[in-house]
């Protein structure tokens, strides 16, 4: 009894590993989890330990399984977790496991980039059928208008661009209008306009059409609005001023031939090179569709492999090395009760490593306050944790987590008194408890979930008191309940006062009770609150 009110004693011990056989002790020790060690180089920086380069390349590795485990979700492809816990692997399974992860890194990167490539080239190719199609509007509304001109006298707005009428119309001299064709974000068209006009004063003439289909940026993946334009102009100096507007905007121009003829033979090439691009995309999303899921089904344990051989480094930089460098010295504080499994940790670690030398563990005499340790099981780790939060008691001072085990669900209750609900929380919580073996194995990441199902037992027993206290209360889903009949009786009125006019009675809003009255069954309510309290203005007035 005195350790379930109480923390473990605990003492301080002295660990002589071989060094070929720390590893793998430390591995079975941290299975059992009963040891907390001591630092015993708090002066070396971290980056001069003797295990610094292991705990690199596992870092390394972390970062490779945090990209594998994006590019997973970012497929939304499930990732089994089968709820196993595998052994640390050893030391030269390192090598093997930086292999498979430098070879998927690198061919998920190289899918990536080629994928992005292609996407790239899509993207080109689709804005440049969309422009080819939107200019061979343009270039048909100024053939019909120059048709409809031809009909009767040619003014200034119906002259084509183009033709070679309005080139030598108002001069003696031809001369030709270039232009430039591109594509840009819808948003960025009213200022495009605005500085086209005033930094070509008005000597431009601009043609623009929305692209009705989104396009998937190949960077980032998300779907954008642009429009195409064209833009013709006179001269060699427009033209440049022209480009680097464009430039500045960063709208992407795109080769465009001036007949017909030209345009619809690109537009076929265009077409047949897309198709293309369909099926060699199709292919590569394919081949990284079956890359992530061969990894997904992996890469848990691969993520607690990885951190296991961290944890297991990280702790061997705590460690001293003797003057032979053959012997690894460290301390540790254990619980009393729990030495002997402490060893046997440490001798199958010794024969795991298949060293002859056995680890010596000795008890060590110490004037320092030792660490707080409270033996749990899934009933009392929620109520534990809960007691932790406040404050976590000082070595063997009584600990307050058995008794809130029941005074923490039934100051709930008192609070919630509902037996409705309180049914309803007892059955969440008993099929928590029920089921907890398939809903542990499930590792949910939703961390209200799991905060739920750490705290299974408490809201089962929260639950149960909630329920005893509701019909103590005499409430179910805010509605009280009339099982036995009230028991409580009165007269209305003092004699004299309202008497037995009917009339007064009825039209009154308040009552005065006769204290002194005898008419009632004598027996209180048999269990909870009266439910006729419920009818009272002040409630409190009625007791149990």
């Amino acid at each position: 009894m005195g350790s379930l009110f109480r923390s473990e004693k605990v003492t301080l011990c002295q660990l002589f590993l071989q060094s070929e056989a720390a590893y793998n002790c430390v591995s079975e020790l941290g299975e059992i989890g009963l040891v907390q060690f001591r630092d015993l180089n708090p002066d070396v920086n971290a980056f001069q330990r003797k295990f610094v380069n292991e705990v690199r390349r596992c870092d390394e590795m972390e970062r490779k399984l945090r990209f594998l485990e994006k590019e997973i979700k970012k497929d939304e492809i499930p990732m089994l977790d089968t709820g196993d816990n595998p052994e640390a692997p050893q030391p030269r399974e390192m090598i093997d496991l930086e292999a498979t992860f430098e070879k998927l890194e690198n061919e998920m990167k190289e899918v990536n980039a080629n994928a992005e490539a292609l996407k790239r080239n899509f993207l080109e190719l689709t804005e440049l059928k969309h422009i080819l199609r939107k200019t061979q509007v343009f270039f048909e509304e100024a053939e019909y208008y120059t048709q409809a001109a031809s009909n009767g006298p040619m003014t200034e707005e119906s002259v084509n661009l183009l033709s070679d009428e309005g080139l030598t119309q108002g001069g003696q001299q031809a001369l030709r209008l270039g232009f430039v064709a591109g594509v840009i974000l819808r948003e960025r068209i009213p200022a495009f306009e605005r500085m086209l006009w005033r930094a070509c004063r008005g000597n431009v003439f601009l043609r623009r059409a929305e692209i009705e289909i989104p396009l998937e940026d190949p960077v980032t993946g998300d779907q954008v609005n642009k429009s195409v334009f064209i833009i013709f102009f006179q001269g060699e100096q427009l033209k440049q001023r022209v480009k680097k507007i464009c430039e500045g905007f960063r709208a992407t121009l795109y080769p465009c031939p001036e007949t017909q003829a030209e345009r619809r033979e690109m537009a076929i090439g265009v077409m047949t090179r897309i198709e293309d691009l369909n099926t060699v995309l199709s292919q590569t999303q394919d081949h990284r569709h079956r890359v992530l899921v061969a990894a997904a089904k992996n890469i848990k344990v691969w993520f607690n492999k990885v951190r296991k051989i961290k944890a297991i480094y990280h702790t061997l930089n705590m460690f001293n090395l003797d003057v032979t460098q053959k012997c690894l010295i460290s301390e540790c504080w254990c619980p009393v009760d729990d030495l002997d499994r402490i060893q046997a940790a440490l001798r199958r670690g010794t024969e795991r490593s298949g060293s002859s030398v056995p680890s010596i563990l000795n008890r060590m005499t110490t004037k320092q306050e030792p660490p707080t340790y409270n033996k749990t099981n899934k009933l009392t780790g929620a109520f534990q944790g809960l007691i932790d939060a406040y404050g976590v008691a000082t070595y063997r001072e009584v600990n307050p987590a058995p008794f809130a085990i029941i005074t923490f669900p039934f100051l709930f209750a008192i609070m919630f008194g509902d037996t409705g609900h309180g049914i309803i929380m007892f059955l969440f919580g008993l099929w928590m408890v029920v089921k907890e073996k398939s809903l542990g194995a499930s590792k949910s990441d939703n961390e209200i979930w799991n905060t739920f199902f750490g705290g299974r037992y408490l809201i089962m027993m929260m639950g149960l008191f909630s329920i005893y206290t509701g019909l103590i209360y005499n409430d179910i889903f805010s509605k009280s309940m009339n099982i036995f009949g009230s028991s409580w009786n009165a007269d209305i009125a003092y004699p004299g006062d309202m008497g037995n006019n009917v009339e007064k009675l009825m039209l009154a809003k308040t009552y005065r009770l006769n204290p002194n009255s005898t008419n009632w069954s004598k027996e209180p309510y048999p269990f909870g609150m009266d439910p006729v309290r419920l009818g009272a203005m002040s409630q409190s007035t009625f007791g149990l």
